[in-house]
């Protein structure tokens, strides 16, 4: 049986999301897996739905979905932010409480540390204790992952693995080199827990 595979991220949120969405499932399939991009799961809704309702229709829908799959690649570059897309980050718990394996890339090699340094303009403070903070006195990890702990420590706890490529800023959502090493790797895994 082939493992279906859930691939999240912002690439939903771009004009051409269909056609990217059908690049990253044809590189799936070339590794023998399946892969289901949210975009293509979502059922018509009725107009009459307020865009409220509509938005909880698409969360159930992903929800559903994604009890369907047997694991998860997801798009952690950074979004809106110097961190990863945040409705990506729910996706991530929600698989990793399903105890399904979650493998993650990023097109945005730097450590998030350094990320978010950019992101408050380059002026952070030093604590006494070695900690830095940013203007609003909020501390700001510095564990060298390349986001959030919870987010890493969410792949490796799963025993999934990130892969990390430096991309050029105007292909950060459209480049699939490190997505298809992130497959490949899944695609090991995956086969060699059903042998």
């Amino acid at each position: 049986m082939t493992a279906r595979i859930y691939l999240a991220g912002p690439e939903v949120f771009l004009a051409n999301a269909r056609e990217i969405g059908l690049r990253k499932r044809a590189v799936c399939t070339r590794y023998g897996l399946t892969g289901i991009f949210p975009a293509d799961e979502e059922e018509p809704c009725s107009p009459a739905l307020t865009l409220p309702e509509r938005g909880l229709a698409i969360s159930r829908a992903m929800e559903r979905v994604m009890r369907t799959c047997d694991a998860m690649i997801v798009n952690l570059t950074p979004f809106r932010g110097p961190s990863a897309d945040v409705g990506s980050a729910y996706e991530m718990g929600f698989m990793r409480a399903l105890g399904r394996p979650i493998f993650a890339y990023t097109n945005d090699d730097r450590p998030f540390f350094d990320r978010v340094v950019e992101f408050c303009g380059g002026t952070v403070r030093e604590r006494p204790t070695s900690m830095h903070e940013d203007n609003d006195g909020m501390a700001i990890e510095r564990f060298m992952f390349r986001d959030n702990l919870m987010l890493d420590g969410c792949v490796i706890s799963s025993g999934g693995c990130l892969v990390a490529e430096p991309t050029a800023y105007c292909e950060r959502y459209t480049s699939l080199v490190a997505f298809e090493r992130c497959v490949s790797t899944a695609a090991s895994l995956l086969i060699s827990f059903t042998i």
